[in-house]
């Protein structure tokens, strides 16, 4: 595999407490007030569009002013309450010195995807950083990692593998007939991975090299 696609959250990072202090602003702006933020964790992954409406039955207004105050927080706070996986660098560095072209490929918005990361000084690792946009266009992850192929003029599809923590990475990978890796260090178990098609599952970042390199 010389094309490696990664998820950001949950997958390079940790925004457990960035993303879900973000969900419970925006939703006591809507009179729900939720306290337990572990409540919270499924936010983690699919797009915020996604998630007000199925968890909350939010109809398209209420779930335009709810990603509006989501944002609001996120963009002053949220952000910074994040941390980079353990091990995470070395697994890039090590990637990189395998000559593999590294691409973040998110349903995060691109700038701000590009800011978490430069935020650690991992924007430097990889060759493009490819995420949501703010007004929806491209909101899946399918269209994501299809924007981040074109993008990148990647015509060998053998040649890709996606990386990621929740059945959106591996539905997003499936749709576009590429390879897939789950880990299980971030949010989605072992079970919601295997039921989504993962070719590969990984353990931890350390098993991750392994894996990649023996594709």
């Amino acid at each position: 595999m010389d094309y490696i696609l990664i998820d950001l959250d949950g997958t390079i990072t940790n925004p457990k407490e960035g993303i879900t202090k973000s969900v419970q602003y925006a939703l006591r702006a809507m009179d729900i007030n939720i306290d337990d933020l572990d409540s919270l964790k499924k936010h983690i992954g699919p797009p915020l569009r996604d998630g007000f409406m199925e968890y909350y039955g939010f109809d398209e207004e209420k779930t335009e002013k709810a990603i509006i105050k989501y944002r609001e927080y996120y963009g002053e706070k949220g952000i910074h309450e994040n941390e980079v996986y353990d091990g995470m660098e070395r697994l890039l560095t090590r990637l990189k010195q395998a000559g593999k072209y590294l691409i973040v490929a998110t349903s995060k918005p691109e700038e701000l995807a590009v800011k978490v990361l430069e935020n650690f000084h991992l924007e430097h690792y990889f060759d493009d950083i490819c995420g949501a946009t703010f007004d929806d266009r491209r909101d899946s992850k399918e269209a994501v990692i299809r924007y981040a192929i074109e993008k990148n003029s990647i015509t060998d599809s053998d040649g890709i593998v996606m990386i990621g923590d929740r059945k959106y990475d591996i539905i997003g990978a499936k749709a576009v007939g590429i390879a897939s890796v789950g880990v299980l260090y971030g949010f989605g178990s072992e079970e919601e991975l295997k039921e989504a098609g993962a070719d590969h599952i990984a353990a931890t970042v350390d098993d991750l090299y392994d894996i990649i390199i023996g594709l």
